[in-house]
């Protein structure tokens, strides 16, 4: 599995579902199916072709996810970013890492820097980790988590090792790892001639074709945050050779003891700073399932105009927020080109 440490990032994994929808009947044995656990959550991949058999898909798919794993989960000992992580410089990193990283260090740059893989100590230190135990960070503890966070204080040598300025620098790749193997899976089942597919783990999505069951573009639905006893969703996302992502902090939040008020934070990784934030999640097409995941995290950290900017400058991706006003009423803003045809 891989650790769940980048900033209020998908412990609710599971936040999209799938749903096939059709107008006429359903017919018989036209889709095939297949699920399991990886990564720390679920996957299913749905495809229209019987030639490839389930079984075969299924041993196909565990070899990607154990080689994915042994380079870049921070929970197995002996893997890539383990070892790098406690100190080993010498490692010459595979493919799959070199990917990532030279993902990341893209978003990093794009986003000014909101979007760091390092940022895992400032997310534990106020409480929006796994734990929410935590409501305020003294100057000094903050200056020294800074210290060793950063992700212009990493660089890829040319001999395609990993080198930190700061020993305690702590690498999680869990914003892009998940669209990553999401995308790795799309390209096995292209280079099968796979027609019609759709790839998710843990919520992060890629759709090629049409769905075999109705015969129309996939259909996406996105949770609403403000959830009761039964399940509702706010919107319904058309995905046709796309890749979508959605990260979102709405089951990340604290009550003030005195107003009763929902307080829902983010942290900027370059002051260190937690601040208050209206975002409440952020869904991002991409051509690519890692480029949509990092950048739907960075879109959580980011003041909502910069990200709405950024997005609205970057020609390849569109974006979905949904936002909570002052008065706690739910909004959802599109960028200028989000379809959701």
């Amino acid at each position: 599995m891989l650790s769940i440490s980048m900033v209020l990032k998908k412990s609710y994994s599971l936040l999209l579902l799938l749903i096939l929808i059709s107008c006429q009947k359903v017919e018989k044995n036209v889709n095939q199916r297949i699920s399991g656990f990886a990564l720390g959550t679920t996957y299913s991949i749905n495809y229209s072709d019987f030639s490839l058999s389930k079984e075969v898909l299924e041993k196909e798919v565990d070899s990607i996810i154990k080689v994915i794993n042994s380079s870049m989960s921070t929970y197995i000992p002996d893997s890539d970013i383990t070892r790098i992580n406690k100190g080993d410089s010498l490692l010459k990193i595979d493919l799959h890492f070199e990917k990532v990283y030279n993902t990341a260090s893209l978003v990093w740059k794009k986003t000014d820097g909101y979007f760091d893989p390092t940022v895992g100590a400032l997310v534990n230190a106020y409480g929006f980790g796994p734990e929410l135990n935590s409501s305020s960070v003294s100057k000094e503890i903050r200056n020294e988590i800074l210290a060793y966070t950063g992700w212009d204080k990493t660089y890829l040598s040319s001999e395609k090792t990993i080198k930190k300025t700061h020993q305690k620098i702590f690498f999680d790749f869990n914003a892009l790892a998940k669209g990553y193997t999401v995308d790795v899976i799309s390209n096995h089942l292209r280079s099968k001639n796979i027609a019609s597919f759709l790839v998710e783990i843990g919520g992060e999505i890629v759709a090629q074709g049409l769905s075999p069951k109705t015969k129309k573009v996939w259909k996406i639905a996105i949770d609403h945050p403000k959830q009761s006893k039964e399940r509702k969703f706010i919107q319904l996302i058309s995905l046709k050779n796309k890749a979508l992502a959605t990260s979102g902090n709405y089951r990340k939040y604290k009550i003030n003891p005195e107003t009763g008020k929902r307080s829902v934070h983010s942290i900027n990784p370059k002051t260190g700073n937690s601040f208050p934030t209206e975002v409440l999640s952020a869904s991002v097409l991409a051509s690519t399932c890692m480029i949509a995941d990092a950048f739907a995290t960075a879109l959580m950290v980011m003041p909502f105009e910069e990200g709405k900017a950024l997005i609205e400058n970057e020609a390849d991706l569109e974006a979905y927020w949904i936002i909570e006003d002052e008065e706690g009423e739910i909004e959802e803003v599109f960028s200028s080109d989000f379809s959701l045809e």
